[in-house]
């Protein structure tokens, strides 16, 4: 497994923080590690990541809805729903 970069270790630090049965924002990620013009990359991050569940990315969404989900978006759904979130 390819070690992840600073930058990854920054983002999945910061999704750790999201309880369990909520949401952020991809801009949310970006501005909490200090790079708020970076919520692309965060997703991009995100996608790569391999320490789910431990680092819970499916609790990342897009602005306007619950973006992407490298397992499917119903699996993202059913993950959200399984803590308490209402999608």
């Amino acid at each position: 497994m390819k070690q992840p970069t600073e930058f990854e270790k920054d983002v999945y630090a910061a999704v750790k923080l999201i309880p369990k049965g909520e949401v952020r924002s991809y801009g949310w990620v970006a501005c909490r590690i200090g790079r708020p013009k970076a919520a692309r990359a965060v997703g991009n991050a995100l996608n790569k990541n391999p320490y789910a569940p431990i680092v819970p990315c499916h609790r990342v969404v897009a602005a306007g809805g619950l973006g992407g989900f490298a397992g499917g978006l119903r699996k993202k759904i059913a993950l959200l729903r399984s803590e308490g979130y209402q999608c």
